[in-house]
């Protein structure tokens, strides 16, 4: 019920809707990439990257004083520890040792925070492969030091300067250099979108998240589920990994939070699971924000990484069945939020998993409620936003 179908479709979210040009080598992805992954050796590799060079598995933090402040465990994820800073090169690692395997030997992805655009530069590094990333004029300013770490890193990272200059339009331009270069170049999605098989790819590369997560509370609580289980959902790949081994287990509440922007009420917002309409972008069908006629309506958040007008056709599926909660948090909950994990815990996070703590202030919880934050990235990239809002002199 919440895993893809055969044919590519997440209930009617889903499918793949790509050029001519493109469909022999999607058609050939989608039927090659579960053998490949099932591969024993493929596994070992990917396992032993994941071990060895990104640092994996990431701790389970029990956050004393969040749990003191909000009247239950809280539990976070620290993918913020991961190697690059966030959960992105989970990911990376995986499709590129299966571009590998495919023969491909020059890599291309979308950026908007930068995470997964420097997690990508990263593997490509260690792999020795050519990387081309695409990010939006106005990421690549606002996410200044991740665009120089992929430069010192090797990449060629091309500023998109059509539409609002973000995520979107970094994807769009990606879309078209893989359909100029399809035969030796492999389209590193970052997220949970993208035609099939991309976020049934992605969401499993991912969900060694909830694997550890299982593990980790059964080891720390003595049951392998938590109460609630809260990410930030943009594209949706940290949320999809954080959900993955719970979507079947009743007795945990999903949660995703998305980024409202300046209120879900204006124009200036990003949540696209309440406010978005059936469409298609950028190779499937899903949750859009667009007009009544089909145009996008450009997205806004103070979050690069939730600044896209779409959401994985995953996450629609579960918010259509009923099996997710969706809420959404301002920007200034956010910085709230991103204020009171620093001071509390001394954990400066990402803006992007900033959205996610938001959630504790608008949920209720019982004394006995066990709760796990994905903590998607830390909060180094997000510097010149936090110093701007907190102190706008100090620029």
């Amino acid at each position: 019920m919440y895993h893809v179908n055969e044919n590519g479709y997440y209930g009617e979210f889903g499918g793949a809707y790509v050029p001519e040009i493109l469909h022999g080598h999607v058609e050939h992805l989608r039927t090659n990439y579960l053998t490949i992954m099932q591969e024993p050796a493929f596994q070992a590799e990917v396992d032993q990257l994941l071990r060895d060079y990104v640092g994996r598995p990431s701790p389970l933090y029990k956050a004393e004083r969040l749990s003191e402040r909000y009247g239950c465990t809280v539990y976070l994820k620290r993918e913020d520890l991961n190697h690059t800073g966030a959960h992105k090169i989970n990911n990376t690692i995986g499709q590129i040792v299966l571009a590998k395997r495919l023969g491909k030997t020059r890599i291309i992805a979308e950026t908007g925070a930068g995470q997964h655009g420097v997690a990508t530069a990263t593997v490509c590094a260690l792999m020795n492969l050519d990387c081309v990333v695409y990010m939006g004029k106005t990421d690549v300013e606002r996410q200044a030091l991740n665009v120089q770490k992929m430069k010192m890193l090797g990449a060629t990272v091309v500023p998109v300067t059509s539409g609002n200059m973000t995520l979107k339009d970094a994807t769009n331009e990606a879309l078209r250099d893989w359909c100029c270069n399809p035969a030796d170049t492999f389209y590193v999605i970052g997220s949970t979108v993208g035609p099939h098989p991309y976020p049934d790819m992605v969401a499993r590369f991912q969900s060694v998240i909830s694997r550890e997560m299982k593990a980790q509370l059964l080891e720390k609580e003595g049951r392998d589920y938590p109460d609630y289980l809260i990410a930030c959902v943009g594209g949706g790949s940290n949320a999809a990994g954080a959900f993955y081994h719970y979507l079947d287990e009743t007795r945990t509440k999903l949660v995703a939070v998305e980024a409202a922007g300046k209120g879900l009420e204006t124009e200036e917002t990003a949540a696209c699971l309440q406010l978005g309409r059936l469409g298609i972008l950028h190779g499937s069908k899903s949750l859009i924000m667009q007009t009544e006629d089909g145009q996008i309506i450009e997205p806004y958040s103070i979050s690069a990484g939730l600044d896209y007008p779409g959401v994985g056709p995953i996450h629609a599926n579960l918010y259509r069945c009923g099996r997710l909660q969706v809420l959404a948090a301002t920007d200034d909950q956010a910085l709230a939020a991103a204020t009171e994990l620093t001071r509390m815990e001394g954990i400066i996070p990402a803006l992007e998993s900033s959205h996610a703590l938001a959630a504790l202030p608008q949920l209720t919880f019982k004394p006995d409620d066990v709760v796990v934050i994905n903590l998607s990235g830390r909060g180094d990239k997000d510097m010149d936003t936090y110093i701007a809002h907190f102190n706008p002199t100090a620029l």
